[in-house]
C-alpha cells in the first residue's frame, strides 16, 4: 500500500484545516447573533433566567440597572482572566473570541423589540420559542467548535479541580444561577427557566448531532447464516461481522452489524424475532453515514 509522505499529509491537513476555518468562523457568527436575538427577544424583557453570565447580568440588570451587554462583557473579561491563570493559554484562547463578540451582538440587538413587536405577557410562549431559538444558536456555536465564554469556563475550572465531569459542573453552576433567580423574580419565573433549559438542551443536542434517518443493529445470534442472508438478499442491506468474546462466559462468537434506513427497522427487527427468538441485538440511532453501497 503506498503511502503519503510526511509533507503531503501536512499540506492535506492545512487544505482541510483552512476550509472547515471560514465555514466555522461563519457558522459561530449566526449561532452568535441568534442566540443574541433570542435573549433579547424573549428572555430579557421577560427576566426568564437560563443561567450563565447572561443570566447573571438579568439579575443585574433588575438590581443595579445596568445594561446587559455591558454586564457580560465585564463578565467575560474577568472569566478569561481566570481561564488564563487556572487552565493556561490554550484553552484561554478558545474562549476569547466568542466572550467578545457575544456581548457585542447582545449590544447591537438590544432594541430588537422595537422591530419586532412580540407581547412579554405569555411568559410560556416566550419560554418554549425562547429555549428553541437559544437552543438552535448555541447548537450551532458547539458544532462549529467554539463557546460563548462565561461560564463555560467555570465549568471547565470546576472540572478540573473538583474532579466532576462537565455535565455535572454545568448543572452546578447554572443549577445555582437559575435557582437564585427564584429570590429575585419569584417561583413562578424559575419554573419558565427550567422549560427553557430542557428545550435549549433538547435543541442544541438535535443541531449538533442532526435527525437520525438510520438505524445501527448490533446482532449476537445462533443463526447467523440466516439472519445474514435475509439481511444481503431480501432487505438488500450490507452486514459487517465481528469477532467477539463473552465477558462472563468467554465463549467466542460473532457480532453482526448493520446501518439501514429507518423505514426498514421494523421489517428487520421483526424479521430477527422470526428468525431467531432468542436473539440479542441492540438498536441505535445512526447520525451520519458514508461510504458503502
Amino acid at each position: 500500500m503506498r503511502l503519503f509522505s510526511k509533507n503531503k499529509n501536512l499540506e492535506i491537513l492545512k487544505k482541510v484545516n483552512s476550509k472547515s476555518n471560514v465555514k466555522r468562523h461563519i457558522q459561530f457568527c449566526i449561532g452568535c447573533l441568534i442566540v443574541a436575538i433570542s435573549y433579547n427577544l424573549f428572555l430579557a424583557p421577560n427576566d426568564l433566567v437560563s443561567g450563565g453570565v447572561s443570566g447573571i447580568a438579568i439579575i443585574l440588570n433588575h438590581l443595579l440597572k445596568i445594561e446587559n451587554s455591558t454586564i457580560i462583557l465585564i463578565g467575560n473579561v474577568l472569566l478569561m482572566i481566570l481561564s488564563f491563570i487556572m487552565l493556561g493559554k490554550e484553552k484561554t484562547k478558545a474562549s476569547i473570541l466568542g466572550s467578545i463578540l457575544f456581548p457585542v451582538f447582545v449590544k447591537l440587538t438590544a432594541n430588537i423589540n422595537t422591530i419586532i413587536n412580540i407581547e412579554t405577557n405569555q411568559l410560556l410562549l416566550s419560554a418554549v420559542f425562547g429555549g428553541v431559538m437559544s437552543g438552535f444558536g448555541s447548537g450551532m456555536i458547539f458544532k462549529a467548535g467554539f463557546t460563548t465564554g462565561g461560564t463555560d469556563i467555570v465549568n471547565q475550572i470546576i472540572s478540573k479541580y473538583l474532579k466532576m465531569s462537565i455535565g455535572k459542573s454545568i448543572l452546578l453552576s447554572d443549577g445555582l444561577i437559575v435557582l437564585s433567580s427564584a429570590f429575585i423574580f419569584g417561583p413562578t419565573r424559575l419554573m419558565y427557566s427550567i422549560i427553557i433549559l430542557y428545550m435549549i438542551s433538547l435543541m442544541s443536542d438535535r443541531v449538533i448531532l442532526g435527525i437520525s434517518d438510520s438505524k445501527a443493529f448490533y446482532i449476537i445470534t445462533d443463526e447467523e447464516v440466516k439472519i445474514k442472508e435475509y439481511i444481503l438478499r431480501y432487505l438488500n442491506h450490507g452486514v459487517t461481522v465481528f469477532n467477539a468474546k463473552g465477558g462472563y462466559a468467554r465463549e467466542r462468537q460473532t457480532v453482526l452489524m448493520c446501518v439501514l434506513p429507518t423505514k426498514d427497522y421494523y421489517r428487520l427487527k421483526e424479521g430477527i424475532h422470526e428468525i431467531d427468538p432468542t436473539a440479542f441485538f441492540v438498536v441505535t440511532d445512526a447520525y451520519e453515514v458514508f461510504g458503502g453501497e
